[in-house]
């Protein structure tokens, strides 16, 4: 064997494998084979010099890898590593030579970013070496998460709860999250009134300025107020005193970095962040084509908006045939990232093949693969596009004392919209005189409220994130998920509520470690370790600087934080050992526990004065069993359950399910709306015969495309019809 390539992933190995020839293999190190112990400390720190010393090893899960990769690299007479291009990667890669016993700085890297046959084919004639800035910057980051994971996760634990977790990024974004929701329950609405009216040609205006002073609806402040106004409207007369027309051009969207597309995914698909970041590793990795299989999108954990010169070109030209010449513009356009840190030597999100048109890929791709590459390859598209001209109207229409100004717009060249679509529908002024007379057909007035500002999404969060510096790419979607595996917050309804358990905690660090749950502190680290992958800091001195005083706040803590774990004495026996009962608190509400925990683990329901279970009688006869049912609670409300659990585990709900007027567009069942762990979603009555499911309402209207049923879903502030089978859609009128 001439030449090997290691690289991490298996499907990446497969795609790399197909472009080489005889000479070349290609295999994976499946991640991380090395890594700091999982069940303990792992990093040892010098008496004399204070230096952090790593302590790694290799999983056992790996072993069988590492053997592999020794015997290949013995007989090979060049090996590359290729790994990806980032801090991960960069690691990943210097861990895969110290395991197979190889200097790092002697082995050949190459790098792209995108996994076609130019771009592996340009890499290997351009090889360079490990990047040791990056490994450091990696190794601290890695560092810094085990300290805070390790020192602090314990004394949460012991102070308040078994199982809690603190971690650097974890902790910081956990308080955003808490911060809007403190900032709900502290919201006091306050009362205005709206003021519209309705002139004669069905102009809806809304109030523009009362007695000469420029308004907003705030400005109504009171009923009496908007009583004033309506007195003062109703005995007045109005003219159309001015009549404004002006086009403004609408911004050419760039190209997707990680955070915008987990944003767009979101907000458009309705995807997950990680289910956003899994599909999109495949469509890097390589799929299936009619080239061939290979990587159809750059590399997807970026927050860089550069584009190589070569793609853009290959864009203008797609353009220049397929799109009248008024979409091209003249010259190249190039792009910029706002984001904090932002590594420009890497590319944006795009895809490699321009002719791999989505109508192509439709007939090679998996339905939320194709939805995602078709999201990506017209958003890439559209960046190097004209912008789109809206042309705007308002006409004020003047009485003694109020006036009303009315608003239009209509979409006069479409540009980077032809591609990505334009929902908003035309709002066009009838053509009025100016200085002409208008009647008031219509004055409507009503009491409004203000609204605090709404729960982060996940896509919001994702964006305040990238705004503060807190993370980067490759940690986005991990971070919200582990805060979700931890249960310190709840999706609804696509929104995210913190729960009682993380209010406790972050106030807990509020407390007693500021700077662990600090956004400003959080994105300083985040500075330091960029410094530190440009070899313009020590890592060894960062993590002197942060460990010395994070310690201190830690033995502190020990002493000073009172414990919230409350064990209140029930006066009964355990069963199981004897020991005292005792009531304490846990992550669902209230429960009785045996004292002598965790030696003995009895645990049952919290139990009233009487001694018997805090259950409530029912008049239901199991019909599995025949005993009696007693109605209990849960985090999804009240249910029925059998008394005889756990011999017999029947349990009913006791919300009468909503059945919607609409029949199954499957078998003509009745459709249910039911709840699941992700919320609300629709199924059919029929299940499982029948497998319709719907994550938004099914409605009674066809698809014009296809003939199929219809759904009504909500993005923000507006609604349209999406079709259930080929995902055509309508706005509502």
């Amino acid at each position: 064997m001439k030449n090997l390539i290691i690289v991490e992933s298996p499907a990446k190995a497969r795609t790399i494998g197909s472009f080489l020839g005889k000479d070349y293999k290609v295999i994976a190190s499946k991640g991380h084979i090395r890594d700091l112990p999982q069940y303990k400390f792992g990093i040892k720190i010098d008496e004399k010099s204070g230096e952090f010393i790593p302590e790694y090893v290799i999983p056992k899960a790996a072993s069988n890898t590492v053997k592999e990769l020794k015997t290949y690299a013995k007989k090979a007479e060049n090996l590359y590593i290729a790994t990806d291009e980032d801090r991960e990667g960069e690691a990943i890669g210097y861990h895969i030579a110290m395991a197979i016993g190889k200097e790092p700085a002697t082995l050949p890297r190459i790098v792209f970013h995108e996994i076609t046959k130019q771009a592996i084919t340009g890499a290997l004639d351009n090889p360079r070496k490990i990047d040791m800035a990056s490994v450091d910057a990696q190794q601290s980051r890695r560092l810094l998460d085990r300290i805070v994971g390790y020192k602090l996760s314990p004394l949460l634990s012991s102070k308040i709860q078994r199982g809690l977790s603190a971690g650097r990024v974890q902790s910081s974004t956990l308080k955003l999250v808490v911060d809007r929701e403190r900032e709900i329950e502290a919201f006091k609405p306050q009362e205005y009134w709206s003021v519209d009216a309705l002139f004669d040609e069905s102009i809806d205006a809304s109030l523009y300025s009362y007695k000469k002073e420029k308004t907003d609806k705030l400005f109504v402040a009171n009923e009496a107020m908007a009583n004033e106004i309506k007195t003062s409207v109703l005995n007045d007369a109005f003219i159309v005193s001015e009549i404004d027309t002006r086009s403004k051009k609408t911004k050419t969207p760039p190209p997707f970095m990680t955070s915008t597309l987990q944003q767009s995914a979101s907000t458009r698909l309705g995807f997950t962040p990680k289910k956003t970041m899994m599909i999109a590793q495949k469509l890097y990795e390589g799929v299936k084509t009619d080239k061939g299989i290979t990587g159809i999108i750059t590399y997807m954990r970026t927050d860089s908006l550069n584009l190589a010169k070569e793609a853009v070109q290959s864009a203008r030209a797609y353009i220049k045939a397929n799109f009248a010449a008024e979409y091209l513009p003249e010259k190249p356009k190039f792009y910029t990232s706002k984001a904090k840190g932002a590594q420009e030597a890497h590319e944006a999100i795009r895809p490699t093949i321009i002719d791999f048109e989505p109508n192509i890929a439709a007939k090679y791709l998996e339905k939320d693969e194709l939805r995602l590459y078709t999201l990506i390859y017209n958003r890439f598209l559209a960046c190097q596009m004209n912008e789109a001209i809206i042309e705007s109207q308002s006409i004020i229409f003047k009485g003694k004392e109020s006036e009303f100004k009315a608003s239009g717009k209509r979409l006069s060249f479409d540009g980077f919209y032809k591609v990505l679509g334009y929902s908003e529908k035309d709002k066009l002024l009838p053509k009025l005189e100016q200085g002409s007379v208008s009647k008031l057909e219509e004055l409507k007035i009503e009491q409004q409220f203000t609204q605090p500002s709404p729960r982060y999404n996940e896509a919001s969060l994702i964006k305040t994130l990238e705004s503060l510096g807190i993370g980067r790419p490759s940690t986005y979607a991990p971070t919200i998920t582990i805060l979700n595996q931890r249960q310190y917050i709840e999706l609804k309804e696509k929104r995210i509520h913190p729960t009682e358990i993380a209010m406790i905690v972050t106030k807990t660090l509020e407390d007693n470690f500021a700077e662990i749950v600090d956004t400003g502190f959080t994105a300083n680290m985040e500075e330091r370790l960029d410094l530190v992958a440009e070899g313009k800091e020590d890592w060894q001195k960062m993590l002197k600087d942060f460990y010395i005083s994070f310690m201190q706040q830690v033995e502190k803590g020990k002493q000073d934080i009172k414990s919230l774990k409350t064990s209140t004495p029930t006066g009964e026996k355990c069963p199981e050992c004897g020991g005292e009962l005792v009531l304490r608190k846990g992550r669902f509400g209230e429960f009785v526990a045996c004292g002598n925990f965790p030696k003995c683990k009895y645990t049952k329901n919290q139990a009233d004065e009487s001694g018997e279970r805090n259950e409530e009688k029912s008049d239901v006869t199991c019909d599995k069993c025949g005993s009696p049912m007693v109605i209990k609670d849960s985090r999804r409300g009240k249910f029925l359950a059998c008394s005889a659990y756990p011999k017999c585990k029947n349990a009913k709900s006791l919300i009468a399910p909503k059945e919607l007027e609409v029949p199954c567009p499957k078998c003509g069942g009745k459709i249910i709306e039911r709840m699941g762990k992700r919320g609300k979603f629709f199924g059919c009555s029929n299940y499982p015969k029948c497998t319709f499911i719907a994550n938004f309402e099914p409605t009674d209207k066809k698809c014009p495309a296809c003939g199929y049923m219809m759904g009504k879903k909500t993005l923000k502030t507006k609604e349209y019809y999406e079709c259930f089978e080929c995902k055509h859609k309508e706005n509502i009128q």
